[in-house]
């Protein structure tokens, strides 16, 4: 049996059984020079299936002479990371030596396993109108058996990813499996994570195969049992109900996200992930020995110049 905090025995009836399970609003991050919104984990709910990290990057306008997004090297454990943009680049570089431009519609998923580090960076000179960045990253909790897998990364363009286009409505599946379609990837547990643009008035069910389901409203509004929602919300379904998502009359933009609870709950801080807090406490020593050339956590071969270090009174 898997581990979900809220699944209760309680069977909703009549129009109860539409209704959303939990509704979160994202708390803003400045990260100088640009905001981000945090949905994931929260403190109404700390995962939606494996997905434990979800933040909104923007939308932000970054003109000439602005620094941009700079984040230096960094560890992680435990997660497999995704970003996926709407709007502009980022140059991704990590210490398996991967050097990869990461641009709209494709996939970029980094799995940390027992370590890795990485660099994110708009390490280019903006146009003089300005460049817009708009995009989510998410993490995937790993489970246990695969938290000390070895560390990989995968980059697959959008024209490689499941497009369904019909009624008003076009998905794109990330990653996963939904809508009887499989992503390329092939991922640690079972989850899906789509992006879909819906005309106003037009509907999507949710899959039915999977535990836990969510949809977060990147743009525009929905209506879910008759109840309205605007941009900026995530919404989080019963586990067995069927739910249909419907645009409101601007349209609306969404990512669709869950997939099966973990075996047991996850500790989380800073940019690890573990099944224990003894696994959280090795990574942060390995970090704190610094041994960049042969340790557990090296730096990126193409920019290891800097890196962050632990938070303070780590």
């Amino acid at each position: 049996m898997s581990w979900n905090p809220l699944l209760d025995p309680s069977i909703p009836i009549g129009d109860a059984v539409d209704l959303v399970e939990t509704e979160i609003m994202p708390r803003a991050r400045d990260l100088g020079g640009f905001e981000v919104r945090r949905a994931l984990p929260h403190q109404k709910r700390q995962m939606v299936g494996p997905f434990i990290f979800f933040d909104q990057i923007g939308p932000v306008e970054f003109l000439d002479g602005d620094r941009g997004i700079d984040i230096r090297p960094h560890p992680h454990i435990g997660l497999g990371t995704v970003t996926y943009l709407l709007n502009g680049r980022l140059h991704h570089r990590d210490s398996l030596g991967t050097d990869q431009w990461i641009t709209p519609g494709a996939v970029n998923w980094m799995n940390a396993g027992h370590g890795i580090t990485h660099s994110e960076r708009t390490d280019e000179p903006f146009s003089p109108k300005g460049d817009k960045m708009f995009g989510i990253q998410t993490w995937v909790a790993l489970p246990k058996d695969r938290e000390d897998d070895a560390a990989g990364f995968d980059h697959v363009e959008a024209d490689k990813l499941p497009l369904l286009e019909a009624e008003g409505k076009k998905l794109r599946l990330v990653l996963g499996t939904g809508w009887g379609e499989r992503a390329p990837l092939a991922m640690p547990s079972e989850l899906f994570y789509a992006d879909a643009q819906l005309d106003p008035g037009a509907g999507i069910p949710l899959p039915d195969d999977h535990e836990d389901r969510a949809v977060y409203v990147l743009q525009g509004s929905v209506t879910v049992a008759g109840d309205y929602y605007t941009a900026g919300r995530l919404l989080i379904f019963r586990p067995g109900d069927k739910i249909s998502v419907h645009a409101g009359d601007q349209g609306a933009r969404l990512m669709i996200l869950g997939g099966a609870t973990l075996e047991g709950p996850r500790y989380i801080w800073w940019n690890f992930v573990a099944s224990s807090k003894e696994r959280i406490e090795a990574a942060k020593e390995a970090w704190r020995a610094g041994d960049w050339m042969h340790g557990r956590f090296t730096l990126p071969p193409h920019d290891h110049g800097e890196f962050i270090l632990l938070p303070d009174g780590a």
